[in-house]
Parts: C-alpha cells; sequence; structure tokens
C-alpha cells in the first residue's frame, strides 16, 4: 500500500482551488482526505496496478494535471502508511517527490536518522524529556526498551511512541472533503506590517465567517489560521518552491460556536501567539472546521450577563443585515479605512459609519 501527501503551493491566501484540486487527486484514486487549507493524503491501493505506474510516476501525473488544469505547482511526499508520507513531504519539493520504500529496512533506516520530534504527537516538553535521557532520535527511542518509554511519558503515550518510532503506523486514510469548512481569506493590497491592519482582517474574517455558519444554521469545532508572509523562499509547513513562507495554527474550541464574538477572540490568541512582531504579512485567512447543525450544539450557561448579551447582538445585527444589506451593521473597527481616524461629527461625537 501507497499513500501520498500532497501539499498545494496554492496563491497568496487562497483555499477557493482545493476543491477542484482533490478532483485531480480522485481521478487516480476515490480515497483522498482533505487537510485544509492546502493538503490532502490519497490511498493509492490498487492504483498502481490499475494504471500500471509505481508512486514516483503517479506523483508526477498529478503534478502535471495539478499545473495543467489549475495552475497549481505541490510537492509530494509517498509511504507505506499516512505518518511517513507526512514525513517524507518535508523532504520533498515540487518536481522532487520523496517516497519511503516500504520494505520494513528501508522504513526502519528512514525513520533512524531522525529527531524524535519529527513523530506526530510528539510535542516540545516530551521531546525535552526524552532528549534529556539521550534518546534524540528516533532510532534510539525504537531500540529503548517499552518499560522506560512509558516511565518517562506514560504507558499509553509510551506504548504508542515505541510503535510509531519501529515503523507501525496505524493511521489510515478517511475520505472527505471541503465541505465540512468555511474559509474567510483577506489578502492585503501590499505586504502589511502592522499589527493593528493584522487584526483587523482578522475580526473581518471573523465576522464573515460567523455570518456565515449562522445562516447556515452550523457551528464549528475548530479554527484554523493561515498566515502567508512575503518574501521567503521556504514554506514553514516543510515544503519548498519559491513561495510565501506560510504559518498555519489550528485551536479546537471551547465549545462549538456560530458567534463570530468567539471566533475573533480565538484568531487573535493564535495571533498574538505566534509573536509575529514587524513581520511582513501578505495575507491571512480563517477556516472553520467541524462544522455541525446547529440543533446539535450545546452551550454552556453562564453568569456572565456580557455573554448573552453579545449573542443577542449578533442575533439582531443578522436581522438588519438580511433586511438592508451586509454593510447595514459592521463592526466598529472595520466602519472606517485602514490607518485612517474614525470622523467626528461638528458637535464632536463620532459617527458610527
Amino acid at each position: 500500500m501507497t499513500i501520498l501527501c500532497v501539499r498545494f503551493q496554492l496563491p497568496p491566501v487562497s483555499g477557493d482551488a482545493l476543491p477542484g484540486l482533490l478532483g485531480t487527486l480522485e481521478e487516480f484514486t476515490p480515497v483522498v482526505e482533505a487537510l485544509p487549507p492546502d493538503g490532502a493524503l490519497a490511498d493509492l491501493r490498487g492504483a498502481e496496478r490499475y494504471f500500471r505506474r509505481d508512486a514516483v510516476e503517479l506523483a508526477s501525473l498529478i503534478r502535471v494535471r495539478a499545473l495543467a488544469w489549475h495552475g497549481v505547482d505541490c510537492a509530494i511526499g509517498a509511504g507505506p502508511g499516512p505518518m511517513s508520507a507526512r514525513m517524507a513531504l518535508r523532504e520533498a519539493a515540487p518536481g522532487r517527490p520523496k517516497v519511503v520504500p516500504e520494505e520494513p529496512g528501508a522504513l526502519a533506516e528512514f525513520l533512524a536518522r531522525r529527531p524524535v520530534r519529527a513523530l506526530p504527537g510528539v510535542g516540545a516538553a516530551t521531546a525535552r524529556t526524552l532528549c534529556a535521557y539521550g534518546l534524540d532520535s528516533i532510532g534510539k527511542v525504537a531500540a529503548a526498551p517499552p518499560a522506560t518509554l512509558q516511565r518517562l511519558v506514560g504507558a499509553r503515550a509510551g506504548r504508542e511512541l515505541h510503535a510509531m518510532a519501529c515503523g507501525v503506523d496505524r493511521g489510515r486514510v478517511v475520505p472527505n472533503g471541503v465541505s465540512r469548512s468555511l474559509v474567510a481569506e483577506r489578502p492585503f493590497p501590499r505586504d502589511e506590517l502592522d499589527p493593528g491592519e493584522h487584526r483587523r482582517a482578522l475580526l473581518s474574517a471573523a465576522a464573515e465567517l460567523g455570518a456565515r455558519l449562522r445562516a447556515l444554521r452550523k457551528v464549528c469545532r475548530t479554527l484554523t489560521l493561515t498566515v502567508r508572509y512575503a518574501d521567503l523562499p521556504r514554506s514553514r509547513t516543510g515544503a519548498g518552491g519559491g513561495t510565501p513562507a506560510t504559518t498555519v495554527r489550528s485551536r479546537v474550541l471551547a465549545e462549538p460556536t456560530a458567534y463570530s464574538s468567539a471566533l475573533t477572540g480565538a484568531a487573535y490568541r493564535m495571533y498574538e501567539g505566534l509573536g509575529l512582531q514587524r513581520a511582513r504579512v501578505r495575507g491571512v485567512a480563517l477556516r472553520a472546521e467541524g462544522l455541525d447543525p446547529v440543533e446539535g450544539a450545546s452551550h454552556q450557561l453562564t453568569f456572565d450577563p456580557v455573554d448573552e448579551k453579545v449573542r443577542r447582538l449578533e442575533d439582531v445585527a443578522d436581522r438588519v443585515r438580511a433586511k438592508f444589506g451586509e454593510r447595514a451593521v459592521v463592526p466598529g473597527a472595520l466602519a472606517v479605512g485602514a490607518g485612517r481616524a474614525v470622523p467626528r461629527a461638528p458637535d464632536g461625537c463620532r459617527r458610527c459609519g
């Protein structure tokens, strides 16, 4: 079995092309899992025999079709499982797919020389703990007794860590689509350094997402922030190729929601966690994922009257927009142009715009 992990080199802050690109993958296999905002997993079980081509040849065909039909290049990693395919993608570049052989010896050799941080689920804290005991590579983790790993990181985590280091990949490709997600993109007309403008863009994107979710009577469980930068040669997600660098962060919300205020707060926290300072940002995008019907969502009751007031205000604003247009009610920070002071009425009171 061969799994492809594909990362498309999408234009700055563009997610609209992903459904069409997934359709290109589905020309080769029906088992395709979308990885928004710009990736996918594809299970080639049976495709290699059907097309009489190996993984490298199929990867080349996929790249040619993505370029010819959509004008989008891609980097591709291939392996016997989703874990190895994702790890191979980090060493791939457009036109140079990285393939991990399925033979146990070749897979063990591929894993052995990589840092332990490359394993899925190994965060900074776990990596520091393992490195403190000399387990700084996947090969050393595989050679360590499972009981030792269980004492260091816990029983269940230790068992899973040892299995992954030995090449055991229990992951699978789950066919889905991008229909269970909504995206709001905010490109800047020029490379933007002002954090205030970054936050205005996030506020605008969160307001759009909230309005669309409420119109569809959906709630989202996960919010993903994508920030694209200017004039950097490689993507921060691992694929090269001369496109603007990208940072992607996701956050599972405390409770499923469709309210713009909650989405804005989550977006601000992810943005502040990046510590960008004076970064030259080309655009931002927010993606709402894990959409469910609002009827099945639960809401934690609170004694804070502000929370309920904000929800009622958004419901009223939705009714006003439905009657008078989308721009009838907007957040105050978006009522004026970027970098301009809010105009004042003759009597000194601020106009609402």
